[in-house]
């Protein structure tokens, strides 16, 4: 019998190539190249549909698509207002974070809105009766629910054909296996070609199909690069270990905004969504501190409020610590040379910390402004205002600069019962807002100034 000829397939793009490298030829990383058995020729399964068919795009009939909605409205501000018709969703997540509490919960809903629901479970990781007593546990009602315990791509096929669901969840694509392929499951050809016959057969069909996808330890998603370009949504999903909390966020989604953030808690019911994320990443003191300040971050669409803390103390090592947890740290050694630069404000022999509330992770620069007012506030040992909130970007030459969506930010401000904001002067409202106070600054040393009235 002759022996089968290896190849070596790259982790990272999928790339393959017949001898061992150090770096992959395709997508120049380093040490990806695993060995794999070559795969045969086969003939794979390729459902005739109209996309196969040239056709003049003036002439192609639009309209707005229904979509199914999930039942919780958190889930479906993150999806963009709902699943759609033929869509492909991926969800990844740390192990134990609750994507399949979640997606159960999510079917479970959508039988009891619509009595015509079709929906079907697929399961390579759980049997009917562990999937049963979650079920149970969380008193839900799962009449309405077909579930297929199965890890071979073709007999999921079969059943999908057969069923005709309008939602169907693969949990997850990493333990299917296609005949058709000799590599194990998880391996990169098998999660390549599984997820792109079912991304095929849901263009084809009209089922919506959402895929539950592992992660690695540094957090991204397990298999080819590839699987996130075949999908039309990409979401994942968060939570500390030690809170109860969970985040939703969307990192790609073709009928939707990206970047929208959707908010649960978890409790022995499963998880329950939460309307008030602001409170969440607010902490309750009895009184004004110093090294406290509000700011609003836009997540999506979704204006959000955050506490931002820092603490300043004298230094005790030649080097000064810096330490950020939730925002770039290397953003906050270039704000605190800006500090010096143009407020005068020197903290080159203090220890500085700095922190978000609550486990968010702030990306957006409009939080420059209210870093710098924190960091004011405890190296003054004097509190801020009360009832006050602060966002704008900073500049190095010392300019704030505006931030996007500022009036939404504003409002949500002052339907919190926040009275007094510090905004960049380019965000100040032309009409004024009910309930708050507005305060433009156009410089760092203006908005300094601004604590000591």
């Amino acid at each position: 019998m002759a022996k089968p000829k290896s190849t070596y397939s790259c982790t990272e793009c999928g790339g393959q190539t017949l001898k061992w490298q150090g770096q992959c030829p395709h997508c120049q990383a380093w040490n990806t190249l695993v060995e794999a058995i070559a795969e045969k020729a086969v003939t794979r399964f390729t459902p005739v549909s109209e996309t196969g068919q040239v056709q003049s795009l003036s002439g192609v009939k639009t309209g707005e698509e229904p979509r199914y909605s999930t039942g919780m409205a958190e889930f479906d501000r993150v999806l963009g207002g709902g699943l759609v018709h033929g869509g492909v969703v991926l969800l990844g997540g740390d192990p134990g974070i609750g994507k399949s509490t979640l997606l159960l919960q999510a079917l479970c809903h959508m039988s009891q809105i619509s009595a015509t629901a079709n929906v079907l479970y697929v399961s390579g990781e759980e049997s009917a009766q562990q999937v049963a007593l979650r079920a149970k546990r969380m008193t839900l009602d799962a009449k309405a629910i077909h579930f297929l315990a199965e890890i071979r791509l073709e007999k999921i096929q079969s059943a999908l054909a057969e069923r005709k669901p309008d939602v169907a969840v693969i949990d997850s694509i990493q333990t299917i296996y296609s005949d058709a392929l000799q590599s194990a499951p998880g391996s990169v050809a098998q999660v390549r070609e599984c997820a792109a016959q079912l991304t095929r057969l849901a263009k084809a069909s009209g089922t919506c199909i959402i895929l539950v996808g592992h992660v690695t330890k540094e957090g991204a998603l397990a298999g080819p690069r590839v699987l996130e370009h075949m999908v039309d949504t990409v979401l994942y999903f968060e939570g500390d270990t030690h809170s109860s909390f969970r985040l939703i966020r969307a990192f790609k989604n073709r009928f939707g905004a990206v970047n929208e953030l959707g908010v649960f808690a978890m409790n022995e019911k499963g998880l329950r969504e939460v309307s008030n994320p602001s409170a969440l990443f607010l902490s309750h003191h009895g009184g004004q501190v110093p090294g406290s300040c509000i700011m609003v971050t836009q997540e999506g669409t979704r204006p959000l409020l955050v506490e931002i803390q820092a603490l300043v103390d004298e230094a005790h090592a030649p080097n000064a610590r810096r330490l950020s947890v939730g925002l770039e740290q290397n953003r906050l050694a270039m704000l605190l040379a800006v500090l010096h630069r143009h407020a005068g404000i020197a903290c080159f022999d203090q220890d500085v910390f700095v922190n978000a509330v609550g486990g968010v992770k702030i990306t957006e620069p409009g939080a420059d402004l209210a870093v710098l007012l924190a960091i004011v506030s405890s190296l003054k040992n004097k509190p801020l205002p009360e009832k006050t909130v602060v966002f704008g970007e900073v500049g190095l030459a010392g300019e704030i600069r505006p931030v996007q969506r500022g009036q939404e930010r504003l409002k949500e401000a002052a339907k919190l019962g926040f009275v007094q904001a510090i905004v960049p002067k380019a965000n100040k409202p032309k009409q004024a807002i009910s309930g708050i106070e507005v305060i433009a600054v156009e410089r760092v040393e203006e908005a300094v100034a601004q604590m000591r009235r």
